[in-house]
């Protein structure tokens, strides 16, 4: 995250307004979510898993999707 220059703030802000845009309920140790969300004008996307037993939320990766490898909304990859 901070190797691609991305902050604690534009994650949380990414996190707190964004939509889930594809669940993964059988990664482990927890099940984790792939998030759309945005920093001003800029799209993040970041992988994230829910402790419910310690009602935590860990960040496993975040990035700015490549418009190369995405749809234009960022929602979708492009096909191959």
């Amino acid at each position: 995250m901070f190797e691609r220059g991305i902050s604690t703030n534009e994650v949380r802000e990414a996190v707190e307004t964004g939509e889930v845009i594809e669940n993964y309920p059988d990664d482990e140790p927890y099940p984790s979510r792939l998030i759309l969300g945005r920093s001003g004008s800029r799209p993040l996307h970041v992988v994230a898993a829910e402790n419910g037993g310690e009602r935590t939320t860990v960040i496993i990766t975040v990035y700015e999707p490549d418009p190369s490898m995405w749809e234009p909304d960022f929602r979708h990859g492009r096909k191959r």
